[in-house]
């Protein structure tokens, strides 16, 4: 039988698990977004910088998915339905509006915005070892240094416009 104790650790452990998948599930759809959004986009800098960032959330990715084996569980391996979603709505709009680069930079900010308020209300809602609080720190800066760049991007297109 277990103790409280033990139940509560299990518990705990269990919760930093879930967040850490949730995370990792929203870099698959991230990296994906930014790939599909690579495809709709014109400007070559503007293909070369949705790369980047396409490549940046699949180093977030690893090091998720490192940690989730750290702690003895095997990550998820895909993204979510919510995220095809958005990669469908993103192909609409593009669509819509001829696959301008203005319209792409759109939604990349719109996304980039959802991962940054998943990532502080899970820093905030939850106790995390000082090495994970860490790790999503570090990705959660690098995330808001990724939305000021995409609206400075999106300036530029404007001005272009």
């Amino acid at each position: 039988m277990e103790t409280t104790r033990e139940k509560a650790k299990e518990t705990v452990h269990n919760n930093i698990v879930n967040n850490l998948q949730e995370l990792l599930e929203k870099n698959y759809d991230a990296e994906k977004g930014f790939k599909k959004a690579m495809e709709d986009a014109e400007s070559q800098d503007l293909k070369h910088f949705l790369k980047k960032q396409a490549q940046q959330r699949n180093k977030f990715a690893t090091e998720l998915d490192k940690e989730i084996h750290s702690l003895n569980e095997k990550p998820i391996e895909s993204g979510s339905t919510t995220g095809s979603l958005h990669r469908t709505w993103i192909d609409i709009k593009s669509a819509i509006s001829g696959n301008d680069d203005e319209a792409v930079l759109e939604e990349c900010i719109r996304g980039e915005k959802a991962s940054m308020e998943e990532y502080e209300k899970t820093l905030k809602e939850n106790r995390f070892p000082n090495n994970l609080e860490t790790v999503l720190n570090s990705q959660l800066s690098e995330i808001k240094g990724t939305v000021a760049k995409v609206k400075n991007l999106e300036d530029l297109a404007e001005n272009r416009s």
